[in-house]
């Protein structure tokens, strides 16, 4: 299997933090220009950026599969060679990497492509957000609340976040790690069909900023 993986360095690392199977050949590319025109499979972590313009490149590459990291929004958008899969900073360093797509037909060969990265798939709803990534914007939302009603420092609810859950993070630091501007994104789009949702004045201005 012949995959070709876009990605900065810090998502390639997170990617192969639980090895590759050494039988898959994997080519890194940093800039989608430059996409293998022989590669089964493409997976595009990059793709939250320009991303109309980025399907035109990948489109192009005449793979039967295409894995991009489409974290607000849907399959109903994408062609139906495309799935989602959940590739925000942090989340990849898991063994478990969340996917969605409509064609069943491609479940079994993004099953294996995954595998090739000793990760797992896990199938979860098309929905914006999937389920770890709505989690985590949540509890972001709502250590921006705190600070806005000066319940506590941000130090502090990270601290108390990280001893009390033992999340590998505090939500201040996550939200540093993950990049605000995602998870206002993320946000917006969520309020528009449940209003716990909407952003924080606080966390709307410091994303725009």
């Amino acid at each position: 299997m012949k995959v070709a993986v876009v990605a900065n360095d810090d998502l390639k690392q997170e990617l192969m933090s639980s090895g590759i199977d050494a039988t898959a050949t994997i080519e890194w590319i940093s800039d989608i220009n430059f996409i293998p025109g022989q590669s089964d499979v493409v997976i595009d972590l990059l793709f939250d950026t320009d991303r109309k313009k980025r399907m035109e490149y990948l489109n192009s590459a005449g793979s039967a599969l295409l894995i991009v990291n489409d974290v607000e929004g849907t399959t109903e958008d994408l062609p139906v060679n495309y799935v989602r899969i959940n590739g925000w900073p942090t989340f990849l360093k898991r063994s478990i990497i969340e996917i969605s797509g409509s064609n069943k037909e491609l479940k079994e060969k993004t099953e294996k492509v995954i595998a090739v990265f000793s990760k797992k798939a896990e199938w979860v709803p098309d929905i914006p957000g999937f389920i770890s990534a709505r989690v985590a914007s949540t509890i972001i939302n709502e250590a921006y609340f705190s600070i806005e009603d000066e319940i506590s420092s941000r130090d502090d609810i990270d601290t108390a976040m990280k001893l009390g859950t033992n999340y590998p993070y505090g939500p201040f630091e996550w939200s540093k790690l993950i990049g605000l501007k995602r998870i206002y994104c993320l946000l917006e789009v969520l309020s528009k069909e449940n209003s716990r949702y909407i952003p924080s004045d606080l966390l709307k201005k410091e994303a725009k900023d």
